[in-house]
């Protein structure tokens, strides 16, 4: 028996539906009633709203490229205002909408005009992302997995790139603008947004599952120290010691592992400098926002795509030298760029403030030392040691506590040498005897030690002085 021979007779020997009506004497399995049809057609949509599958995705593809083609070399003309821009895409979108014969809702055209827009002018699904104040990070996975950091925690969201094509078109958009590339050939790439936000991209072959891109939002207002009392980062009397150190040119490290709030805390202690000093910013890609006049921002650069051109930290730390410093601030020292800046803190350039990876502040001491035997001097051990010794000051401390809180755990000073070991002491330590509350945050704070530390004679000398109470023990917060 056939398929259709076997549909049939299931469809006779189906039992009758007392409440249905009879079928009339030409009525036939070919020819089914509409009513359940339509009841199929909304389980089906229903099931397609739950699986997460945008019923637009096509419509919104093909009203894109139209609106591509139609605004075409304006999207890229350098003499239209943003704002102008905005304006001519958001009209352009609303006719090419109304062109498409598609029956929606005012709210899905809506919804779709502000994705088609996010596209165009900004960076698609990641928009109300990047909008959103109390996200500290984006974290995109796979173009349909994407995470964020909220207070600390990380969480999915629902946003999605429509494939992994549309995600590379944005990664391409992020780097393309500062001047960098990412391609097979160069598949990793460090970039930021304009408002300094850090960017890392890396795609395959070296990303197995799909492009990964991380996003580190910045506050559109950068914090102050106001800001890190407020958040517990430190207390009263350890910002006021910090303060004193920036202004009394000392050399500080900011240490700490990755999202502990280094760069943020950098940014603070820069803006003690004084106005009336020439200061020159160094990094990888430029983060930093320095509130003073007289700033010089430094950037360093990858190869081009046939392995020249690369301009390292290393370089623009020794460019910085012949540039007439007060000071010279480095996002971060990571390489061999660790002896220059050793070297230019030995040389008369003090009040330099630069960040480094490590989990306490002993360990900062030994990176330091590791990183300066990567530039290849054959220098013995101790000779590095006392020049570390004798060039930083003050290492910062910057843990991120597993509460998501960032907070500054140690202010250390580097005491000098006994024998061949850089002696320190602690001035400031985070309690971490407090506890923590029933909300699972810590209720301890940075603390005085109190230690007075050496070099208060040197802040002296610069005509700052520190009210005695700030060492106190449980003292001026």
């Amino acid at each position: 028996m056939s398929l259709t021979d076997r549909l049939a007779a299931a469809s006779r020997t189906r039992p009758a539906d007392p409440a249905a009506p009879p079928a009339s004497d030409g009525a036939t399995t070919a020819n089914p009633p509409a009513k359940p049809e339509s009841i199929a057609a909304g389980r089906r949509r229903a099931a397609v709203a739950r699986s997460g599958h945008d019923p637009y995705k096509d419509l919104k593809r093909v009203v894109h490229a139209r609106l591509v083609s139609t605004l075409g070399p304006t999207l890229y003309d350098a003499h239209l205002t943003q704002s102008d821009l905005e304006q001519q895409v958001r009209l352009a979108l609303q006719t090419t909408l109304a062109e498409v014969d598609m029956p929606m809702s005012s709210a899905d055209k809506s919804r779709i005009s502000q994705e088609i827009a996010d596209d165009i002018l900004g960076y698609g699904p990641l928009e109300p992302l990047l909008r959103d104040p109390d996200l500290s990070e984006v974290m995109v996975n796979t173009f349909e997995d994407i995470y964020v950091e909220r207070s600390g925690k990380l969480t999915k969201v629902d946003a999605t790139f429509a494939d992994e094509a549309h995600l590379r078109r944005t990664i391409d958009k992020i780097v393309s603008k500062i001047g960098r590339r990412v391609d097979e050939t160069s598949p990793m790439v460090d970039a930021r947004l304009p408002d300094g936000s850090r960017v890392n991209a890396i795609i395959p072959p070296l990303a197995l599952d799909g492009s990964k891109l991380t996003i580190r939002k910045f506050s559109e207002d950068p914090y102050t120290v106001e800001d890190l009392i407020g958040f517990g980062t430190l207390s009263r009397a350890s910002a006021d010691l910090l303060e004193a150190c920036v202004r009394g040119r000392l050399n500080i490290l900011v240490s700490g592992g990755t999202g502990a709030g280094k760069t943020t805390t950098l940014n603070v202690l820069s803006s003690f400098i004084p106005d009336d000093e020439r200061i020159v910013t160094i990094e990888d890609a430029a983060e930093l926002r320095l509130v003073q006049d007289h700033v010089l921002r430094l950037e360093s650069r990858p190869a081009n795509i046939e392995g020249k051109g690369a301009v390292t930290i290393r370089d623009l730390v020794k460019n910085s030298l012949r540039m007439r410093p007060d000071r010279v601030v480095v996002g971060e020292i990571r390489d061999a760029a660790a002896l220059d800046m050793l070297q230019a803190m030995n040389t008369g350039h003090d009040g330099s403030i630069s960040t480094l990876h490590a989990n306490t502040p002993r360990d900062a001491l030994s990176r330091l030392e590791t990183m300066v035997l990567m530039a290849g001097m054959d220098l013995p051990v101790r000779a590095i040691r006392e020049q570390v010794a004798s060039a930083v000051d003050l290492i910062i401390q910057q843990t991120r506590l597993k509460d998501g809180t960032r907070r500054i755990t140690a202010i250390t000073e580097i005491v000098g040498m006994e024998g061949d070991i850089i002696t320190t002491q602690d001035v400031f330590l985070f309690d971490y005897a407090a506890g923590m509350n029933e909300q699972g945050k810590f209720k301890g704070g940075l603390e005085s030690t109190g230690l007075r530390p050496r070099f208060l004679e040197r802040l002296a000398d610069h005509g700052v002085h520190l009210n005695p109470a700030v060492f106190t023990v449980g003292g001026a917060r």
